[in-house]
């Protein structure tokens, strides 16, 4: 059951991250495959930080912080 939350959520952050950018998002899988690496690349972030990140909406902040920056150094990859 884990794992089905782990993916929800990650399509949310993914799909938020899309909305937050300027640009749009990548369509649904391409949010959900974002949204999922982004919330590995949030959870790794804020554990750097020493943030704490307790419950549903804190996982989905997470993984949309780490989806935003995950969205942020594609499109500058992209651009180079």
């Amino acid at each position: 059951m884990e794992l089905v939350w782990f993916l929800l959520i990650g399509l949310v952050a993914g799909w938020l991250a899309g909305q937050l950018m300027k640009g749009g998002g990548f369509g649904v899988l391409g949010d959900l495959v974002v949204g999922v690496i982004g919330a590995l690349v949030g959870g790794f972030l804020f554990n750097l930080l020493g943030l704490y990140a307790g419950g549903l909406l804190g996982r989905l902040i997470e993984a949309t912080c780490g989806a935003v920056v995950l969205l942020f150094l594609l499109r500058l990859l992209k651009r180079a």
